[in-house]
């Protein structure tokens, strides 16, 4: 298990640019694949994008194709998720996670991170 904390959430307008990072705590943060989720108000949380523990493997669900990355610097423990060409839809909250080289789940879950993307 690791702790993760994210920021960089707030309110930005539809269009705008924002990223979010989400630190790790531990010594082994690099064997980790790391995820970025959400949840907007009323629906389930959704899967948006992980990146493998070598930075190799990126997948992301459909609704954020082309408009979103992940990157990662294991130096500083660090995944980030760079969130282009917002839209309202975007709203919601974050969660960054992690899963250990082998498991099937993500076991490690950040607080989250608020993002409201206005019209």
């Amino acid at each position: 298990q690791v702790h993760l904390v994210e920021s960089g959430g707030g309110l930005v307008q539809a269009g705008d640019s924002l990223r979010l990072s989400c630190t790790a705590s531990g010594r082994t943060f690099s064997t980790y694949t790391m995820g970025w989720f959400r949840q907007a108000p009323g629906k389930e949380r959704e899967f948006v994008i992980e990146i493998g523990y070598s930075g190799s493997t990126t997948y992301n669900s459909n609704s954020v194709k082309g408009r979103f990355s992940i990157s990662r610097d294991n130096a500083k423990n660090t995944v980030y998720l760079q969130m282009n060409s917002l839209k309202p839809e975007d709203t919601a909250v974050y969660y960054c996670a992690a899963r250990l080289y082998g498991d099937a789940s993500f076991g490690s879950w950040g607080q989250g991170t608020q993002v409201i993307v206005s019209s």
